[in-house]
């Protein structure tokens, strides 16, 4: 009964992290179908192996560590059927962000700037700055030590601005 409980609790904080298990998808795709796939895949992973969540630190780091590994894992396969050594991620999508009006236009931009950085700036700074984990955390969900995350924020930072002002010089 207490395990019937407990995949309950799991399934429907699962429920409630889906948009922000979406957002780290389509950063690490950069393919609205592949995150969807992605996201579907974690929600199938995480309820299957709900009996492995200890309950100790959070659910949110649990499943984005998830997320991470089957995303590489599926890369992997790509690049042994592909032959290629590489992937094609297809077209780049925006994040959905609900937002209203001329607010909307900003997050759509904000978003587009957002997924035109490599893989490991977008995902550290959506982690961090749209997600709210702290380093230690993001480090742990990427598989990365905090001072790669620090680098990786602080790039992704100054090319958001750098992107935002138009500015093409690099800044210290």
């Amino acid at each position: 009964m207490h395990q019937t409980a407990a995949y309950n609790d799991i399934r429907r904080d699962l429920v409630s992290l889906l948009p922000k298990v979406r957002r780290f998808a389509m950063t690490l795709t950069r393919n609205a179908s592949d995150a969807d796939d992605l996201v579907q895949e974690v929600c199938e992973r995480a309820i299957t192996k709900s009996h492995l969540w200890n309950g100790e630190g959070r659910l949110e780091s649990w499943i984005y560590a998830m997320t991470r590994n089957l995303w590489v894992d599926e890369v992997r396969k790509r690049k042994v059927r592909s032959g290629a050594g590489t992937v094609d991620a297809g077209e780049q999508n925006e994040l959905i962000v609900d937002a209203a009006g001329e607010k909307a236009v900003y997050a759509h931009q904000l978003n587009k700037m957002i997924m035109s950085m490599p893989e490991g700036l977008s995902s550290v700074f959506v982690l961090v700055n749209v997600e709210g984990h702290s380093y230690k955390e993001t480090a742990d969900i990427l598989g990365i030590p905090i001072g790669t995350v620090m680098s990786r924020l602080s790039t992704a930072r100054l090319r958001l601005s750098a992107m935002v002002t138009g500015d093409t010089e690099r800044r210290a």
